[in-house]
């Protein structure tokens, strides 16, 4: 972390002619499994990566929010009283919107001074990887240390998703921004997202000998676009055809009754969800009696109902998973919302050359782009530098 710290902290004297107060930072995070489960009220289990952003923060003399940073030209600025999602766009949405929501999570927006804000990133943005809440949790923590909010940590996590949700306008869950605020090295977050609450668990990774690679496929997603929200709706038709307030009431052997009630199509959405809530326990389970050796196949069960059932993967996803799969893999799926992003491969350390060569040569001869590869480990949750 030391180089972008010396960065950020240069970028912002260099933008705002002075030294910045301090630096925070938060991470992006993947999510080991448990997809599409989160918006009803299931079980998932991401854990922070090791690729942050770093926010240097000095304090003004009057009420008015400024923000730059490395990743784009504009110098936005604002008075606080006058901060609301119709006055917001762009990508200083998403920091301006932390500072709104804040106020909406009880800060006296009125009695907080303004603010200077830098901000610089290593989490690779469009990759799946949470680029965003890692903005608006570095953001977060740094504005509740410096305006005295004393917010706990799940209330931070609401208000990095309220910012999205009302400001941005992306229709997202909250656990991205529980992972990136309460992750810990070498450690999953376990959240139940009906009553949030949170538990970490050890992953083991590299006391196994083992890597995440990432596998980005280059494919963009936008999950504004229909099918997304088309999802959205079928899990929701599905629970109110079944007379249950969110999929997170069924289980496994509710799913006999469930094929006599749903059409097809709504069926094997509502499979995949309840199984993947399942699939998710069956992990936590796993990683605290067997280690990660024994995820594989409920990592490959997990691509293959996303694949099959909830209908959301690509080509370029599915080539992925088959060739990591192929040469070594302990176990692979997709990961995020889906139609594009990237995938995850649990990988022997040894093993990670050669199924990366795998999977250039694969993607060479169907024509596709190459993909970006990489690996992750687990990491702490925002924190001040």
């Amino acid at each position: 972390m030391s180089d972008i710290r010396v960065d950020v902290a240069a970028g912002f004297e260099s933008v705002h002619g002075y030294a910045p107060l301090g630096i925070w930072s938060a991470p992006g995070r993947v999510n080991l499994i448990g997809e599409h489960t989160d918006y009803n009220g299931g079980f998932v289990l991401p854990f922070a990566i090791n690729r942050r952003t770093v926010v240097a923060l000095g304090v003004r003399d009057d009420s008015t929010i400024r923000v730059a940073s490395a990743f784009a030209d504009e110098l936005a600025a604002i008075e606080i009283a006058e901060l609301g999602p119709e006055r917001l766009s762009g990508w200083s949405a998403y920091p301006l919107g932390v500072a709104w929501a804040l106020g909406q999570h009880g800060a006296d927006l009125a009695a907080v001074p303004g603010v200077d804000l830098y901000i610089e990133s290593t989490v690779p943005i469009g990759a799946g990887l949470s680029s965003s809440a890692a903005i608006e949790c570095a953001v977060a923590i740094a504005l509740n240390d410096v305006w005295h909010l004393d917010l706990d940590r799940p209330t931070l996590a609401q208000v990095g998703q309220l910012a999205e949700n009302k400001v941005v306008g992306a229709p997202t869950g909250i656990m991205d921004q529980f992972a990136s605020l309460l992750g810990k090295h070498d450690h999953a977050v376990f959240l139940d997202c009906r009553s949030l609450e949170a538990h970490l668990v050890s992953l083991g990774f590299a006391e196994a000998g083992l890597e995440l690679l990432i596998i980005d496929t280059g494919v963009a997603h936008d999950h504004s676009t229909g099918g997304y929200s088309d999802r959205r709706a079928s899990c929701e038709a599905g629970a109110a055809a079944m007379g249950v307030p969110s999929l997170r009431e069924l289980g496994v052997g509710d799913l006999d009754r469930a094929r006599g009630v749903l059409d097809d199509e709504t069926f094997r959405r509502v499979r995949h969800i309840v199984t993947e809530n399942q699939r998710v326990l069956d992990t936590v389970d796993a990683l605290r009696d067997f280690g990660p050796l024994a995820i594989g196949d409920l990592l490959d069960a997990s691509h293959v109902s996303m694949r099959d059932d909830f209908e959301i993967s690509v080509p370029e996803l599915d080539l992925a998973v088959e060739t990591a799969q192929a040469d070594g893999a302990i176990g692979a799926r997709m990961t995020g919302g889906g139609f594009g992003g990237a995938a995850i491969a649990l990988v022997p350390a040894e093993g990670v050359s050669r199924i990366q060569v795998a999977i250039d040569g694969a993607f060479a001869e169907h024509g596709f782009q190459q993909p970006t590869m990489f690996t992750v480990s687990a990491a702490d949750g925002a924190h001040a530098d």
